[in-house]
């Protein structure tokens, strides 16, 4: 994650799940995986693309993946 990203920014498109409500699931309602935040927000829930690089089958890869941000909320 070497960018930073608006809390708007779109993380799973699938679903239109954005940065924001990602770190709430994380920080506020003490989402630790990635299955908790899939049931708490739905992302990752579809295709699973959004979930990390090893899952992302697009032709064009995605900006920020659900594990990247969970290791970085996990570190604090």
């Amino acid at each position: 994650m070497a960018r930073n990203f608006p809390h708007s920014f779109i993380v799973c498109d699938c679903k239109q799940v954005s940065l924001g409500e990602i770190i709430h699931a994380i920080k506020e309602k003490g989402a630790k995986t990635l299955e908790d935040i899939e049931d708490m927000t739905d992302a990752g829930s579809s295709c699973g693309c959004c979930k990390s690089a090893k899952y992302d089958i697009g032709e064009q890869k995605m900006e920020l993946y659900l594990d990247e941000i969970l290791k970085k909320f996990n570190k604090e």
